[in-house]
């Protein structure tokens, strides 16, 4: 009789109302930028809509799985709905810069962002020195298309 009991609450308890699986209704979900996560919800999704889509986007892979990409720093809301419009989450987002490996160089007014794993090379981030930044972009472009060609 317990067991039965104690099946049936936990059933009851995973079916009240679907959420994002990892996210605590406190905290907004982390998302790096430049980076992508999946979120996993516990009912299929029909519509996913970002608050500022400048900040993040969100794709729906497969009803139950979702795609964040976070595109500049800043935060935004997520809502998800099912097929009937009825909302699954409404949750905000947070994206950060990733600090790991990542290494400020300024001189003068022009800042610009090197990944150093181990040894140091440009990296294009938001607020880098234009300049830098295209050159950087140029050159990354070059060594694709090299490798491309062969």
């Amino acid at each position: 009789m317990f067991k039965r009991l104690l099946a049936l609450l936990t059933a009851a308890a995973f079916g009240l109302a679907p959420t994002l699986a990892l996210a605590d209704a406190n905290q907004p979900i982390s998302v790096k930028v430049n980076m992508a996560r999946i979120l996993r919800i516990s009912a299929p999704a029909a519509t996913v809509i970002i608050g500022n889509p400048g900040v993040a986007d969100i794709t729906i892979q497969d009803p139950q799985t979702l795609v964040l990409t976070g595109k500049s720093y800043g935060q935004t809301n997520l809502i998800v709905l099912d097929d009937m419009g009825n909302p699954i989450a409404d949750t905000m987002v947070s994206v950060v810069q990733g600090q790991t490996d990542l290494v400020t160089v300024y001189m003068g007014t022009a800042r610009n962002t090197l990944a150093c794993q181990p040894v140091c090379q440009p990296t294009i981030m938001m607020g880098d020195d234009t300049e830098f930044s295209s050159t950087t972009f140029s050159s990354s472009a070059l060594v694709r298309n090299a490798a491309s060609a062969q």
